[in-house]
């Protein structure tokens, strides 16, 4: 069979299907790949009795664009109409054919891999079947950062930032306070992929600062199940006292000095008053003494 023949060949297996059926078996369920790994697309037929290997056509397709992902009959690979992105990323596993193997190896998954795939095959009779194929990427470990970090004062507002990069799909996001209550207000998350598909998220709650205050920012991937979390601890170090606090504060300080300082004024005044006195009563008592001398020598002389 020629290259150019197998676009022909699976019309006529779709034409037939309905005469002829083969069961084929994929999984019942979406399968989950990890982005830039190699995974197995399961794929499995039992024809009514022996064959050849030779026998057997494969023909791997996307289900709603129906873009070829990989081709083989008589023996060979059969690329020719190939979708370009699966190009050298895709093959089978010939000796497993005999067992009624057809499963797929698909090398490097992107996220542009995810959809639903459909199995086709013939040996003698035809059958297919089709599963969706789901794609994953762990996230970077969370990281919590507060704005603005310095001059924090208790009653504003201030905005905190979770951001983690690198997973898919979208995760989910939980905020909890010290406590473990959730906080779902004042919540804004947004994501952004880059040429890979992978997304980056970022997740802001803005929450009126108190001191001594703990939050936590938690990401689950919900085609994983894992998780990430990082925290952040406001102290009362890290708060300063509000403008009119300070005010105060500054106004009490003042007001105290000058307290202190007439305080210590009157102090010195009434020190000195008092010296002064004491020294005008020891000298009206030594005026006294010279005097009461004087007269006790004149009656002596007399």
């Amino acid at each position: 069979m020629t290259l150019p023949l197998l676009p022909l060949l699976l019309s006529a297996m779709l034409a037939v299907q309905a005469v002829a059926q083969m069961e084929v078996l994929v999984p019942d369920q979406p399968m989950v790949a990890l982005h830039d790994t190699d995974v197995i697309l399961n794929c499995s037929f039992s024809p009514a009795g022996p064959f050849n290997a030779s026998d057997v056509t494969i023909f791997w397709q996307l289900t709603d664009t129906k873009r070829s992902v990989y081709g083989y009959s008589e023996g060979h690979d059969q690329l020719a109409d190939q979708a370009e992105r699966f190009v050298n990323r895709t093959g089978l596993f010939p000796h497993e054919l005999g067992r009624g193997n057809a499963s797929l190896l698909l090398r490097k998954v992107l996220v542009a891999d995810e959809g639903s795939y459909t199995c086709f095959v013939r040996v003698r009779e035809y059958g297919s079947a089709a599963f969706f194929l789901q794609v994953a990427a762990p996230y970077s470990k969370p990281v919590v950062t507060l704005e603005p970090e310095s001059n924090l004062r208790p009653g504003e507002e201030v905005a905190l930032t979770c951001v983690a990069y690198g997973g898919y799909p979208e995760a989910d996001v939980i905020w909890q306070d010290g406590g473990g209550r959730n906080l779902t207000d004042n919540v804004t998350t947004s994501v952004v992929a880059n040429e890979e598909g992978l997304f980056s998220l970022t997740s802001v709650l803005t929450v009126v600062l108190e001191p001594n205050s703990t939050y936590s920012c938690r990401l689950i991937n919900p085609l994983l199940g894992e998780e990430g979390n990082a925290f952040v601890t406001i102290t009362g170090q890290n708060l300063s006292f509000p403008p009119v606090a300070l005010w105060v504060t500054v106004g009490l300080a003042v007001c105290l000095l000058v307290l202190l300082v007439a305080l210590a004024a009157v102090c010195r005044r009434k020190i000195k008053e008092s010296c002064e006195e004491a020294r005008r009563e020891a000298e009206e008592a030594k005026e006294l003494e010279e005097e009461e001398s004087k007269t006790a020598m004149t009656l002596l002389t007399s």
